[in-house]
Parts: structure tokens; sequence; C-alpha cells
């Protein structure tokens, strides 16, 4: 059940009609829990035992964490929520991976090892709600917050339907308050909501799927076959493929959760408009990338220990983030690369007290970032080394001809063009800020133009959002 569907627009509509045709508070929000379990179960109803099995693990423990005296008892309470978390995500998302490199590994040494798969389906979101839910036991066990008391408050934090499978991911101070008194939702924001909504609708149905998609499927299926220059505009494409994909998503999400009256967290805010990867990250995937700096980066140490250890800490936090990502070793190495450049980067500032006060040097500065994070994309994107490879050779290829229609050329370098552009100018200012300023009829003509766009443009293929599959 996909934000941009049809089936989700009537999901929605009766979600709505129903919470506020409820007065009492606590009927809304057990609505909204049946509603979230029904939104998870439409891709595959058995694993909804698996989310409540989560959910009610790290309640109880939460309370037992929250009531330990001893730091031993607490830390062994907080090892078995590590272990029930992790265990799932490991088994679901990492089994086939981890059997097929150890064959890889016995291969290298003559021992021959043909397991078969396990075929193990993962569940949708699994990456997302588990890192949810275990951060609320972590901030109990450090004593940021007390230890939830109502079941049905925490399971509504951890199934909340708009952000349930792909984010942002909420931290429990961030959305237990909300639950606690009845949420209001006046006519502006309500509006705002929709406007949201449809911004990501807009992105993900008509920037992503129809301008972007086809170029970079078609070009990174068959590497070989393109020149330097097609191979270029695939991986600017898809540089703007997945922020116009991951990004509409969040927008989609934030905009149904304001709706309902609740607030979640910005998750983007203008990338590749960044100074540098420290930048990138404050501004990428906001909710995992400070998850990963608070729960993990910090506890090793941060940048409180020597320059080296703190580049090695870097290296490792974005490794592990990149196996978030997926099971594969091209995720790895996509966060190998992007820790090195972080540890190069923070080595750089601490050595020379590195600082930029011209616009020029910034916008240069701005520009090699994107280059940068876009040629990083590659392993992301490819399939395999193999394919890995074959991309890279293409970037460099001096006899390729050119495939791609010219029609296709003009709409990614105009769509990459436009969004770079906006990144850069917008970096500083929120997006509802640069909407406040347009009257209401220019508001309404862009609406009205967005709306049209997408019932016109969008090619009905219902291709899912790319962070479905972490």
């Amino acid at each position: 059940m996909q934000f941009d569907s049809f089936l989700f627009l009537i999901f929605w509509l009766v979600v709505l009609a129903l919470y506020y045709s409820i007065r009492d508070w606590r009927g809304r929000k057990l609505m909204l829990l049946i509603a979230s379990y029904l939104f998870y179960a439409a891709w595959n109803p058995p694993f909804v035992v698996l989310l409540w099995i989560s959910t009610n693990v790290d309640f109880c423990l939460g309370k037992l964490i929250g009531a330990a005296q001893h730091q031993s008892r607490r830390k062994a309470l907080l090892a078995v929520s590590l272990l029930v978390n992790l265990g799932f995500l490991g088994f679901f998302k990492y089994a086939d991976f981890l059997n097929q490199t150890a064959a890889e590994i016995l291969a290298w040494f003559g021992i021959g090892y043909q397991p078969q798969p396990l075929g193990i389906v993962l569940p949708i979101g699994i990456s997302f709600y588990t890192f949810q839910s275990l951060s609320y036991t972590l901030d109990v066990y450090q004593r940021k917050i007390a230890a939830e008391t109502s079941l049905l408050d925490f399971s509504l934090f951890v199934t909340f339907f708009p952000q349930l499978v792909a984010g942002p991911i909420v931290r429990a101070p961030q959305f237990l308050p909300q639950c606690k008194t009845p949420r209001q939702t006046g006519v502006d924001q309500f509006v705002w909501g929709l406007t949201l909504f449809l911004f990501g609708v807009f992105a993900k149905a008509i920037l992503a799927d129809v301008g972007l998609a086809p170029v970079v499927d078609q070009v990174y299926a068959d590497p070989a076959a393109f020149g330097a220059g097609d191979a270029w505009l695939a991986v600017l494409a898809f540089s703007g493929q997945i922020f116009f994909d991951f990004a509409g998503y969040s927008l989609c999400a934030i905009g149904a959760a304001m709706t309902l009256g609740f607030s979640l967290p910005d998750n983007f805010h203008c990338p590749y408009g960044a100074l540098g990867f420290s930048d990138f990250w404050r501004r990428w995937h906001i909710s995992l990338s400070s998850w990963l700096r608070d729960y993990l980066y910090f506890s090793l140490g941060g940048n409180r220990v020597r320059p080296l250890r703190t580049g090695f800490n870097l290296l490792l936090v974005m490794v592990l983030g990149g196996l978030w990502h997926g099971a594969a070793w091209t995720f790895a190495l996509w966060g190998v690369i992007h820790g090195t450049f972080l540890a190069v980067e923070h080595g750089l500032k601490h050595a020379a007290g590195f600082r930029l006060e011209s616009s020029a040097a910034k916008l240069a500065l701005m520009l090699a970032t994107f280059l940068l994070v876009s040629l990083t994309w590659i392993p992301f994107r490819a399939q395999g080394f193999e394919n890995l490879a074959a991309m890279a050779a293409a970037l460099v290829r001096s006899d390729g001809a050119a495939v791609l229609a010219q029609s296709s050329r003009i709409a990614v370098a105009g769509i990459v063009a436009a969004m770079l552009l906006w990144h850069i100018l917008a970096r500083e200012i929120r997006l509802e800020q640069i909407f406040e300023r347009f009257s209401p009829m220019v508001r309404g003509a862009l609406i009205a133009v967005l709306t049209t766009s997408v019932v016109i443009f969008s090619n009905g293929d219902s291709r899912a959002f790319i962070y479905f599959q972490f």
C-alpha cells in the first residue's frame, strides 16, 4: 500500500473520517493503532506478529529497566532488548548474506560449500521500526526518559502508519508526549499537511519515477552499451532519483501525520547544497544519521578521543550504516567510502582549522561535494561488483556511442540542474517558509499544477519506494 497508490488514498480517507468522528482521545489512538496494523498487514500479514512481539518486548523491558536499581541488572535487561531487536533484524536481513559469505570464504581455502538459499522473506520496514523501538530502551537505560506506562501509546509510537515502513525514524521523546493530550488540527495545519503530501507524491511519481528512473535503469542494466556521456548522466540521474524518491516518501509521511495532528521530524534539508560530507550527513536521512551519531558514534567515544581513533569511529559507523541499508558488500563499500571522506575531512579540520570565507569557495565546495556524493551512489545502486566495475569503466570510456534519447537527456539535465540550484539557494530556509511567501493565488496555482501533473503524467508503474527494501 504505497503512498502514491489509489488504495492508500482510500485507506487514508477512511482513517481521517473515522479519526475525526471519534471524540474520545483514547478511542482515536486505538483506531490509529488498528489502522497502522492493517496498513502493515497489507504487505505481508504474518509479519504483523513480528512487529507485535518487538513492540511488547521493548515495552516490558523499558519498564523493567526503568525500575531496576542495580546497574548490572539494567545492563542485562538492555542486553535482552539488543538481542531480541538485533536478533530479528540479523536473521531476516542478513542470514542469507552471511551464509553466502561463509561459502565464499571457505572457497578461498579450497573447501567446497554450496549452501542452499534460505529463502527468508525480508519484513518490510524492519530496519526502521527496529531502530525506532531500540532507541526507546536505550534512552530509558541512559535515563534520558522515564519508562512509558501506556502500552497503547507505546504501540502507536512503534507502529504509527505514516512513518512505519520507511521513516523518519522517530525518537520516543519526539512522539510519546504527543500521545498524552488530544491533538488539535487547525485548518492551516491540515492544508499544509495535504500540500506536503502532494509535494511528496509529485517528487516520487513524476520526478523520480517518470523523469529519472528510466535512464538509471537503462544504463545500469548494461553499462557496456553506453558511452561516458550517458553513464555520467545516469550517475547524476540516480542522485536525483534517490533524493526525490526518499525525500518524497518523508514528505508524504510528515504530511499524512500532520493531517492527524501529529508532528514528525524533518528527514531531509537540501543535502546537495552541503559543504562537505559532514554537512551532507546533517542534511541527508537526518533521522538515521542522528541515530547512528547518538547511539553508536558517541558510544565509541565520538570525537573526544585521539584523531586517529576518531577516524576509525567514523569509518566503523559508516560501514555499519552501509550494511543497515542492505545485506551486500557493495553497501559496505559505500559505507567505507563515506567513512573515509568523513575521516579525512575531520582530520583536515582538526589539523588546519579549515574554514571557508568567500562565497565562490563555498559554491565550489558544494559542487565538489555533490559530484563526489553522486559517485559514491554507484556502489549503492549497482547490482553487485561486476555491475559496479562495468559502470565505473563506462564513465571513462572514450569510444562509446550516445544511446539515450535526446528527450531523456534533456529531462535528466533539467531536473538535476533545478534540484541542485534549489538545494544551493534554499539550504538555510525551510520549505514552509518559502511557501508562506507566496500569495494565496500562487499557492493555489502551484497545487493545481502539481495535482494535474500527477494525474496526467504518472505512468502507473507503481514503482516501489527505494528504501522499502531496507
